[in-house]
């Protein structure tokens, strides 16, 4: 026998035995993985979606390590100068605690999705359809005070997408405005998650309705509420980011 025929035979053997030993795994079954199909779809758009937030991060953060002025100190914003206060309602004197109420819903938001998830998995079609309309509100709420935020930077605040009107953190001055790339990033980034909010709280929305006509309870199995779960955890993962990078390292 050649040198070729039995390294032929040995991979034979050796795709006989790992079909043998997990024929639903290796073997072309129905669910590769033990994943069902949903479910792995969505896990391939979150990585993918992931890079696309890792990308706009990296850049804020070299663009943030690259602002400097002419004798080497940061041109950047102070954020606790920039979020010092409740939009519309309280200015100054109460640094970070509007954007830490909006994080709090955010992810008290992600804890009644779970309540939702945990539901589906006991067939208890009354309470996922209440912690589903929890999950909703929660986005809604962060929404809203998302829209606060960028009317009272833009309009009251005069923050533009060419046009910076708070001082520059390495001047003691103060008369020095900050990077123009300030405003640009912070729209774009913070822009960005809002919109993927927005799409996780329509997607929600069916799901919850689905839910209460009992599409899913007819079904078997609330498999949705899982895979719009994940698509929401996602979403308040990324913010943990967002709020790290924009409003708490100075």
């Amino acid at each position: 026998m050649s040198t070729i025929e039995a390294s032929t035979e040995l991979k034979a053997k050796w795709h006989e035995e790992s079909a043998t030993l997990r024929p639903s795994v290796w073997n072309g079954g129905k669910v590769p993985l033990g994943v069902p199909f949903g479910k792995m779809m969505m896990w391939f758009f979150l990585l993918s979606d992931a890079f696309t937030f890792s990308s706009l991060l990296v850049a804020y953060g070299y663009f943030r390590a690259t602002a400097t002025l002419p004798n080497g100190a940061s041109c950047w914003v102070t954020p606790e100068k920039v979020f010092d206060g409740i939009p519309w309602i309280v200015d100054g004197n109460m640094p970070l605690v509007f954007v830490g109420i909006m994080t709090f819903i955010l992810i008290f938001s992600s804890v009644t999705m779970v309540l939702a998830v945990e539901a589906g998995h006991r067939m208890d079609k009354k309470t996922v359809v209440k912690y589903m309309i929890f999950t909703i509100i929660g986005g809604l709420m962060f929404l809203s005070c998302q829209a606060m935020e960028w009317s009272h930077l833009i309009m009251k605040e005069g923050l533009r997408l060419n046009f910076n009107p708070f001082a520059a953190s390495g001047d003691p001055t103060g008369k020095t405005h900050a990077s123009v790339m300030f405003g640009q990033l912070f729209f774009t980034i913070t822009g960005f998650h809002g919109f993927h909010v927005f799409t996780g709280v329509i997607i929600n929305c069916l799901v919850c309705i689905a839910a209460y006509r009992g599409v899913f309870q007819k079904k078997g199995h609330y498999e949705m509420v899982e895979k719009v779960g994940l698509y929401w955890h996602f979403v308040d993962l990324v913010w943990v980011f967002v709020f790290t990078l924009f409003y708490l390292i100075n």
